[in-house]
């Protein structure tokens, strides 16, 4: 009974896996879609270079890749088309949670992150009702290489960056403005930056510090379950771990 039991339980995770890296294959797939219709050409289409960088840092095939843009370039007017919703209100603790998604069908959408919402205990919210407490920045994450933070940091600013954290660790991030994300990184690209990731995101202007394991837990749930709907591509949060 032990080995089926353990069997069962090494199947359920490599298909949690799995399900985890089909969706984020789906995810590079519907922006490499949206950013690409219009112009499906990188070397005319600064935002598309910027999602391509990305679905190589997760690992996306090559030939996936290469199979959208030429199905793009051929004028692919048949072809599904999503949109970018943006869903926000408050989750356990009252912490705010701003929830972007892609979809074809906001119909179904819709519904399905106000139900995995309500269900996780928080409450779905209006527009704006808590996108004032968030800045929605352009992210990019480099590696150090061999240069020092000093050198790292003036190639940041240099590139017209609004902030920078360096890591010992061996990534730094470089922080800009959202509609500078592009030019940003071509910038830094020109200075002989390697590029790991580069994407926007919605970054709380104050987040709360949690440090009960009950609370902790129960946003860690209910960020699980609004991950899991299909439509879901980043959760962004109000908050963060604090050790005591």
């Amino acid at each position: 009974m032990s080995g089926h039991s353990k069997w069962h339980s090494i199947r359920h995770k490599k298909a949690a896996t799995d399900a985890k890296r089909g969706k984020i294959l789906t995810k590079h797939s519907k922006i490499l879609n949206v950013i690409g219709r219009n112009d499906p050409n990188p070397e005319t289409n600064p935002a598309l270079r910027v999602a391509i960088v990305n679905a190589k840092a997760d690992s996306v095939p090559k030939d996936n890749i290469e199979r959208i843009l030429k199905k793009l370039a051929g004028g692919d007017k048949d072809g599904v088309i999503y949109s970018e919703q943006v869903y926000e209100g408050f989750g356990p603790d009252g912490i705010p949670f701003v929830v972007t998604a892609l979809t074809d069908n906001v119909n179904r959408t819709f519904p399905n992150v106000r139900t995995a919402w309500g269900k996780s205990g928080g409450n779905m919210g209006s527009q704006g009702s808590v996108m004032f407490m968030f800045d929605h920045a352009g992210v990019i994450v480099i590696n150090n290489e061999d240069k020092s933070e000093e050198a790292l940091f003036e190639a940041a600013i240099e590139a017209g960056a609004q902030d920078f954290h360096y890591d010992e660790a061996g990534e730094s991030e470089v922080i800009t403005a959202f509609k500078d994300l592009s030019s940003v990184q071509k910038a830094l690209e020109n200075q002989s930056v390697t590029i790991i990731k580069s994407e926007p995101q919605y970054r709380a202007k104050d987040p709360k510090a949690i440090s009960d394991p009950e609370i902790l837990a129960k946003l860690e749930r209910f960020i699980a379950a609004l991950e899991e709907v299909e439509d879901v591509d980043e959760v962004f949060s109000g908050y963060y771990p604090e050790e005591n």
